[in-house]
């Protein structure tokens, strides 16, 4: 069943489960979704009052977790269009040649290719080709700081996800998008160690937050600047 309550000017959609249970339960998922599990006989006046008293808190983890949804300006794969690599804006240079290739070269990302058809993909296996590059190495030099929490993920993986910067399977898998390749190294790193506080704590609790700012204190501003950088 699905329904909503109004805070303010914002409007709250929420999923609603009636189930064998004594207490009302409210969980915010990391695809900002409103899950609410309520006791069979509680009434949805009761619900909706205590789902605006936690409004504020609803409106805290969806906050936090948009980090967590690329959003990315669809870019056009012609000469001059800008693509961003690390963090980097550069701009699409394009070659008509018989070798194909990409590579940075300067302020430009260059590519050379006898037909034009074929730049989108091959700018688009160019990322893929750095992210397996990049995003391992820096992902092995976080692992090994969380050692000391007895805790590793059991395989990471790249995994092109609409919805999400990163996710931590139940048995310890980790998948990375690989457009992180698109984002500064700060970024990327905080990316990673939201995922490997998840193998120390599976929810987002406070002492999850705890161990977030003890490994990343400035986790806040790479956060904000993945949600503006790559909106």
């Amino acid at each position: 069943m699905v329904d909503y309550v109004q805070f303010g000017s914002k409007v709250i959609s929420f999923n609603l489960e009636y189930s064998n249970r004594k207490s009302l339960g409210i969980t915010v998922t990391s695809d900002m979704e409103v899950l609410v599990k309520a006791p069979i006989d509680a009434p949805i006046e009761l619900i909706k009052d205590k789902l605006t008293r936690k409004a504020p808190w609803i409106i805290k983890q969806q906050s936090f977790f948009l980090a967590f949804h690329p959003r990315t300006t669809p870019r056009k794969y012609i000469g001059g269009e800008t693509h961003l690599y690390l963090g980097r804006q550069y701009c699409l240079k394009i070659n008509i040649s018989s070798a194909e290739s990409v590579k940075l070269k300067g302020r430009f990302i260059e590519v050379n290719t006898s037909d034009k058809s074929k730049v989108k993909q091959l700018v688009n296996d160019w990322y893929l080709q750095n992210a397996r590059a990049k995003l391992f190495p820096i992902a092995q030099i976080l692992i090994e700081k969380f050692n000391r929490y007895h805790v590793a993920p059991n395989s990471i993986f790249l995994r092109e996800m609409p919805t999400r910067w990163g996710s931590c399977t139940p048995k310890g898998k980790i998948l990375l998008n690989p457009e992180l390749i698109k984002a500064p190294r700060g970024c990327i790193e905080y990316v990673i160690i939201h995922e490997l506080c998840h193998l120390v704590y599976h929810d987002h609790t406070q002492k999850f937050l705890d161990l977030q700012s003890k490994q990343m204190p400035d986790w806040e501003k790479w956060k904000s600047k993945l949600e503006r950088l790559l909106a």
